[in-house]
């Protein structure tokens, strides 16, 4: 784990998070922010560059009557898969599943759904720039 990362399992005592798992040879950089109350996997030999973002739980907002401060929040989880390489400031939301092998270029940001196993993904929303082949 790099220098300056937090881990943050819960935004209040009243209501704890799931935390974060990850297997073996998992590499955190510098800087980086891994918001866990909706759970974060990551599997083995998983590398992340510096500044990246996870937030595994996200505000509910249907209501427009109510504050949103007050709607409370999903907490859906993230799971990025094994040999998986992400890059610098790359922002991970909640609901993201990343399958193993990809590489999330730098600056990425992933919004939800699945991103399929090999597949190479940049971009704002990040969509698949290709497939990794051997």
């Amino acid at each position: 784990m790099g220098k300056y990362t937090v881990i943050e399992c819960s935004g209040s005592i009243k209501d704890i998070g799931k935390g974060i798992f990850t297997g073996e040879n998992v590499s955190l950089g510098a800087n980086g922010f891994f918001g866990c109350a909706g759970g974060i996997k990551i599997g083995d030999n998983t590398i992340m560059g510096n500044f990246i973002s996870f937030h595994s739980e996200n505000h509910i907002f249907s209501s427009r009557k109510t504050p949103i401060r007050t709607q409370g929040v999903n907490r859906e989880g993230i799971i990025i898969g094994k040999d998986c390489w992400i890059g610098a400031k790359a922002t991970i939301l909640d609901g993201v599943v990343v399958e193993n092998g990809c590489i999330i270029a730098a600056g990425a940001l992933l919004t939800k759904g699945k991103y399929e196993a090999y597949g190479i993904y940049g971009g704002i929303p990040a969509k698949l720039l290709k497939f990794r082949k051997d």
